[in-house]
């Protein structure tokens, strides 16, 4: 990869106006960008990740860029994933970002795998790259990438987001650590937020994106110092850069072949114990909720357990909110009681998976209710489409 023939690599006219800027830099000069038209690289991911650094490799002038993504265009997609625009809204991903790649620079190639990556074509579809570069947002996909990368010796050019924080790496390249080195054990299902849950600030991505877009193009050429063996932590609201060294574990279990990563990260058993807790508790629909409001009945209370913000941006009318983290802490099991009085509870929050926790909790204490399912997201959907969704 390092290596190639660049004897039977050319540029064209276009390329060297294209590629001017890059030409008179000593240290990529004409060998390195036919370095960079020569090099293969796997993106997987067309999110807030992939978006920049889909456009800054296919700008730089890599010659073969592979995609993998199955998901479509949402409009809450837009306010980070700058690759798509709002015309591509319900479209496939790969499609939206394959357009822009080759308006930005035609002479690229671009492969599409429309596919979920799984442990049985995940092997397959990273052999034919030179590196591969981890866009995504989950801990199995992440695991899964680290360990075919192992398997076929690939650099893996790593990043991640939350909130207002980034973190960036280069996993398995010239003997440093993998991604297994940072993360022996996956974290318990459920206790890192989503972006979709926890939200995450536009820009972000773009920073952390471009910074996993830099350290492949320096792989390529094989100049500067990489961040392998060095995990550089990214705070956008101190605005602050941090480093934490990375070693390899010496007693790391060897990677032999790719596994169950659903599995690994405690998925399958998570949303096991999520169904039996569902099972015996009541729910109502938001139609049914919608009659029960329209009956001006008084003999219940409607609990929201959403965060404070969300509450702001949309609610049901008569609603109550009780956040779950107060639930959680104790503090709000008192309040709901205090609100019941005798009354008989419904809980809510954004799609039902919060409040069936709240519920639980609360059944602890002796309280019991009734689960709305999907909460404010099909109230917006199925009964009032004036409220917003987020």
């Amino acid at each position: 990869m390092l290596n190639p023939n660049l004897e039977q690599i050319q540029l064209d006219r276009d390329e060297y106006e294209r590629y001017s800027r890059h030409l008179i830099l000593p240290e990529v000069g004409l060998e390195g960008q036919k370095r960079l038209k020569a090099a293969s690289v796997l993106c997987i991911g067309t999110g807030g990740l992939g978006s920049p650094l889909l456009l800054y490799l296919a700008a730089a002038g890599i010659g073969r860029i592979g995609i993998v993504d199955f998901d479509v265009v949402d409009h809450s997609n837009l306010q980070r994933q700058v690759i798509h625009g709002t015309s591509w809204v319900g479209k496939p991903k790969i499609e939206s970002a394959k357009a822009r790649i080759l308006e930005i620079n035609p002479a690229c190639q671009v492969d599409l795998h429309e596919v979920r990556l799984s442990s049985e074509n995940a092997l397959d579809i990273v052999a034919p790259y030179d590196i591969v570069v981890d866009g995504t947002d989950n801990f199995p996909t992440r695991y899964l990438v680290n360990d075919a990368c192992v398997l076929l010796n690939k650099p893996n050019v790593y990043g991640s987001i939350f909130r207002f924080e980034g973190q960036a790496t280069v996993f398995n390249y010239e003997g440093g650590p993998n991604y297994r080195d940072l993360y022996p054990e996956p974290p318990p299902p459920g206790l890192v937020p989503s972006c979709a849950e926890g939200g995450v600030l536009g820009i972000l991505p773009g920073i952390i994106g471009v910074i996993q877009a830099t350290e492949t193009v320096k792989i390529i050429l094989g100049q500067g110092k990489t961040l392998s063996g060095r995990l550089l932590l990214y705070n956008s609201l101190d605005m602050t850069f941090r480093e934490l060294k990375l070693r390899p574990n010496p007693v790391r279990p060897v990677i032999e072949k790719l596994i169950d990563y659903e599995e690994f990260c405690g998925i399958p058993q998570a949303q096991a114990a999520e169904a039996e807790e569902k099972a015996g508790m009541s729910e109502m629909s938001v139609t049914e909720l919608k009659q029960l409001l329209d009956s001006d009945a008084d003999d219940f209370v409607l609990l929201d357990v959403r965060n404070p913000h969300e509450y702001e941006i949309a609610k049901i009318p008569g609603s109550v909110l009780v956040p779950l983290p107060e639930i959680e802490n104790g503090d709000g099991v008192a309040k709901v009681k205090e609100l019941l009085n005798g009354h008989r509870l419904i809980a809510h929050c954004k799609m039902g998976g919060r409040s069936a926790k709240a519920l639980a909790i609360l059944k602890e204490s002796g309280i019991e209710g009734t689960n709305v399912a999907g909460g404010i997201t099909a109230w917006s959907r199925e009964v009032d489409p004036s409220v917003p969704e987020y």
